[in-house]
């Protein structure tokens, strides 16, 4: 459930340590014997607290836990919790939700690492005031209740100061006055069950006893680990011109900033490049992963390495370093920055081959194997081998790599294929990279068994890539978004969906239907915060596969290719204006706040994102090929909305507007005119 946050209070103090005598006999007794409070269930709490949980600067924690305690006194429940940063503990009374689950939120201020955790006591003084509530009730007169009342202030007034103390010192005194007094008696009884008193027995609490789960960790990457948009581009591909004999010229890294105007005017804010580094000669593949290279082809730029350098160099035709910091400089005019593409692995031509060729793993008669994914082979690629006994300075120097991009003003990385490399070396690598670097984001670029990724989101990462390239259906898709967003997942796992990528040509694309590639699209920028398309490719539309897989024809992974840069379609406007959406809409700003909402087609699929108050609807027409029509329903309740009131639906996408009322409404859909709706909601 999401609850609210409270106001917080800070403290300093910390739970007593008490010794424990053991009896003459020898028996050993547990050290928290008197507590009486058991804390179980906490959520959220990722494996037992061997990992943390993921957040952003914003974003509000709802914690819960069951807090159970023997017999009937009242139990006092808080929730504690502190950047790491900060010396004492932030705390929020948590309230019973029904049968002993408790719950409390706070709120994320900063990036770095907070933790939290819950303490439970018995909380005498609220019993004691129950107590005398009932009695008072029942018509008994509580002057024994009142003396023991006053002992009990007394042990709040020591922990008070300033006019606190005074006032509870007073209040002690009117308590025993009460008991004496007959005459005293009624403002004693006032006082004792009037709303100062349980003010003060909330501030200045008596935690004899205190039960403190573990402490839980919450790791908070910068804004952009939650919300950004990838424009993927091949800089070799982004020469203005063709070169001689209208052959594709080599682009550089001055080309990539005459474009950076573009892509930003289309709203991306993340510019990320495949490897940028020297590429081998040694088994170079030619057009179409072809095993024979035509002298000129240019080779894979996943084949890192050369005489020129490995991993920490740049490709010349691309330009030097300096022009690739300038580059990264320019970016930041533009709101954007630059991502690299991590991909351990190497050309034969690379330097570790022959300075720590026990990175490799040989075959019987002296060879090193080539990669291999049956049934895809990558013949100019050395795979490198974490099993080796020198992995220490193989772990060593692939930190360095990231230290050294980092040095060059990187702050992303989209890792490739993590999931062939240990997971424990990415946890450490991670964590060493953001002692240095915090604000540094990793995305996994992992297709494999879904728990295999999550770990690897476990482990450190800060967005992953999904399967919602080849999730298609209505089913499937809401299926699979209660998944990300409903399950443990939405605690760790940061979905970045991508429609194709230059490794991806995926099935429902190939046939190049235009309302399919709009439907896609739209799909990925509004269901989930993180998103990306493959630059030029995809947004032209391109879908030539190669025969009988699910990859480009031509890809641009073995070949330079010539874009025009200046051609815009139905899709670059439909890109541009979801963008803008989604830069000026909270709702739209996060994944996990999303509501599906029945509609009674198989095809088309309505779903509700609100945050604060910035509502948004979407619904999209999964059928590219028929018109397609339904009633919509619209949780009224949730918005806040009686079923008589009139609504406003303001379409961002066409600035058409629709006046509504009530939970069902209609609409209706063209696939060959504009697949989707996105309507915010106002009245």
């Amino acid at each position: 459930m999401s609850v609210p946050a409270a106001s917080t209070k800070k403290t300093a103090k910390k739970t007593a340590v008490r010794a424990i005598q053991t009896p003459a006999s020898g028996a050993e007794l547990p050290a928290d014997g008197q507590s009486r409070t058991v804390i179980e269930r906490i959520t959220p709490e990722l494996d037992g607290g061997r990992f943390p949980i993921k957040a952003v600067p914003g974003e509000i924690i709802a914690v819960e836990a069951d807090v159970i305690a023997d017999g009937h006194d009242t139990i006092a429940v808080r929730l504690l919790y502190k950047h790491t940063d900060d010396a004492g503990w932030n705390e929020v009374p948590m309230t019973m939700v029904n049968n002993d689950r408790w719950a409390a939120s706070f709120v994320i201020e900063k990036p770095g690492r907070y933790v939290y955790t819950v303490e439970a006591w018995v909380d005498h003084i609220a019993s004691w005031e129950h107590e005398v509530v009932l009695k008072v009730k029942d018509g008994q007169h509580v002057t024994s209740e009142l003396l023991a009342g006053a002992v009990m202030v007394d042990g709040m007034a020591g922990r008070a100061e300033g006019d606190d103390k005074a006032a509870l010192t007073h209040l002690a005194s009117v308590f025993r006055a009460g008991a004496e007094d007959n005459s005293r008696y009624d403002e004693a009884i006032r006082l004792a069950l009037g709303p100062q008193f349980l003010e003060y027995a909330h501030r200045y609490p008596e935690r004899q006893h205190a039960t403190r789960y573990r402490e839980l960790g919450v790791d908070v990457d910068r804004a952009r680990a939650g919300f950004s948009t990838w424009y993927c581009l091949f800089p070799r591909s982004t020469a203005e011109e063709p070169g001689a004999g209208g052959a594709p010229a080599h682009g550089t890294f001055r080309d990539v900033e005459r474009l950076l105007p573009r892509i930003s005017g289309m709203g991306f804010d993340v510019l990320y490049l495949p490897p940028i580094h020297p590429i081998g000669t040694a088994h170079r593949k030619g057009k179409n992963n072809n095993v024979v290279c035509q002298p000129g082809e240019p080779g894979v730029p996943y084949g890192i390495g050369s005489e020129l350098g490995g991993h920490t160099a740049i490709h010349p035709d691309l330009g030097t370093l300096d022009d690739f910091r300038h580059l990264i400089q320019i970016c930041k005019n533009y709101g954007m920055e630059v991502a690299m593409d991590l991909a351990i692995q190497c050309s034969p031509d690379h330097p570790w081959a022959k300075e720590h060729p026990e990175w490799f793993k040989k075959r019987p008669d002296g060879t090193i194997q080539y990669a291999e994914n049956p049934p895809k082979k990558y013949q100019d690629i050395y795979p490198v081998y974490f099993e080796t006994a020198d992995w220490q300075n193989l772990w060593l120097e692939l930190r360095q790599v990231l230290l050294t991009w980092a040095s060059w003003g990187v702050r992303m990385v989209r890792v490739d294929n993590p999931h062939t490399k240990p997971f424990a070396f990415w946890e450490w690598v991670i964590a060493e990279v953001k002692k240095e670097y915090p604000d540094m984001i990793f995305l996994s670029e992992a297709f494999t068994k879904p728990k295999v990724m999550q770990q690897l989101a476990k482990r450190g990462y800060a967005q992953s890539y999904t399967y919602y390239t080849w999730r298609n259906t209505k089913h499937e898709l809401q299926e699979y978004m209660m998944e990300l967003t409903q399950s443990e997942m939405r605690y760790y796992f940061r979905p970045n969906f991508w429609p194709t990528t230059h490794d991806i040509n995926p099935y429902i694309l190939q046939p190049g239907h235009e309302p399919q590639f709009l439907i896609r699209y739209f799909m990925a920028a509004t269901l989930s915060s993180n998103y990306g398309i493959f630059g030029p490719s995809f947004e032209l539309m391109e879908h030539e596969p190669f025969p009988g897989k699910e990859e480009f024809w031509n890809s641009e992974k073995y070949e330079i290719r010539h874009w025009d840069w200046n051609k815009t379609n139905k899709l670059t406007y439909l890109i541009t204006i979801v963008n803008q959406a989604r830069h000026q809409n909270a709702a739209l700003q996060s994944t996990n706040n999303l509501t599906f909402c029945r509609i009674d087609d198989d095809y088309l699929m309505a779903y509700l994102k609100v945050t604060g108050d910035n509502r948004i609807l979407a619904v999209v027409n999964t059928d590219a090929y028929n018109r397609r029509a339904g009633m919509v329903q619209v949780p009224i309740g949730q918005l806040g909305l009686a079923d008589w009131q009139e609504y406003t639906v303001r379409d961002l996408l066409t600035g058409a507007a629709y006046v509504w009322r009530g939970e069902w409404n209609y609409v209706e859909l063209d696939p060959y005119i504009l697949p989707m709706h996105l309507f915010k909601i106002e009245w």
